[in-house]
C-alpha cells in the first residue's frame, strides 16, 4: 500500500511544473505587454527599489517611483507603435538580458533589460531605450 502511495506522489511532482519555470516567461511577457502599450506604471511594478536607467542618453541610478515618471515622460514624447523581442540571454538562473525594437514614429529604439530573478521574485533592475 505505501509503495502505491509512493507511487503517486511521485507521478504527482513529476507532472507538476516548477513555479520557478512558470514565473519567469510570464513575468517577462508582461514587461514586454507594458513596452509595447507604452505603460510605464505596469513597467514600473517590475522594478527593483533602485534601477539603473538609461533613456535615449538620460542616464542615472532612479528610485522606482522616478523611473517611472522619466518612463512616463518618454512614452508621452515616442507613442508607440510596437516593441519586438530580438534576444534573450536566459542562461543565468539568476540574471537574464532581452534585447528588443520599441518602434515610434521618430524612429526605432533599442531596448535593453536586465533583470533579476531571486526564487519567484523577477526584478528588472537595469533599462535602456538607445535611439537606433
Amino acid at each position: 500500500m505505501t509503495s502505491v502511495l509512493s507511487l503517486i506522489i511521485s507521478i504527482f511532482f513529476l507532472v507538476q511544473p516548477s513555479e520557478l519555470e512558470i514565473a519567469i516567461p510570464d513575468s517577462i511577457e508582461i514587461v514586454i505587454a507594458a513596452i509595447d502599450s507604452g505603460s510605464s506604471s505596469d513597467l514600473a511594478k517590475y522594478f527593483d527599489s533602485s534601477v539603473s536607467l538609461n533613456v535615449n542618453g538620460l542616464q542615472g541610478d532612479y528610485s522606482k517611483n522616478q523611473a517611472e515618471l522619466v518612463l512616463k515622460d518618454f512614452f508621452k514624447k515616442n507613442p508607440s507603435m510596437g516593441f519586438n523581442l530580438v534576444f534573450r540571454s536566459e542562461n543565468n538562473p539568476s540574471l537574464s538580458s532581452y534585447i528588443g525594437d520599441y518602434q515610434t514614429g521618430q524612429g526605432v529604439f533599442k531596448v535593453f533589460i536586465k533583470v533579476s530573478q531571486q526564487a519567484s521574485d523577477f526584478r528588472i533592475y537595469s533599462l535602456e531605450f538607445v535611439k537606433g
